[in-house]
């Protein structure tokens, strides 16, 4: 399985990017994470920089698109294979400029995917 990058990871385990690294490592999927505080989550280490990361299949997004905006070029820098939006985090303007960049954009729960099989 490829790795999969949290992107707006919490450290507060009320929060559904707090739950999805639970999940990921859960379901044995190599999983990194970026947020605004360090800390770690199962295991996992949140980093608040993001040249870190390298190697991304998947960013599972969990940040509004108006925080999104200034991260645009960062995630394009990552070449990530796929792109998924979970609940709130829709934005037609970067699904647009991730297809243009051959990345694949899924509006989805990836918490759902997981707990489906479908991840």
């Amino acid at each position: 399985m490829n790795k999969t990058l949290v992107f707006g990871a919490s450290l507060n385990p009320s929060r559904y990017s707090n739950l999805a690294i639970h999940r990921l490592v859960d379901n044995k999927i190599e999983t990194v994470a970026f947020g605004m505080r360090e800390g770690t989550v199962s295991g996992v280490q949140i980093k608040n920089k993001l040249g870190d990361f390298q190697n991304i299949d998947t960013i599972t997004l969990y940040m509004n698109p108006s925080r999104q905006k200034q991260y645009y070029e960062d995630i394009l820098y990552l070449r990530p294979r796929r792109v998924i939006f979970n609940p709130g985090t829709e934005n037609p303007e970067f699904y647009q400029i991730l297809k243009e960049n051959d990345i694949m954009v899924e509006v989805a729960c990836s918490l759902v995917l997981l707990a489906t099989g479908q991840y």
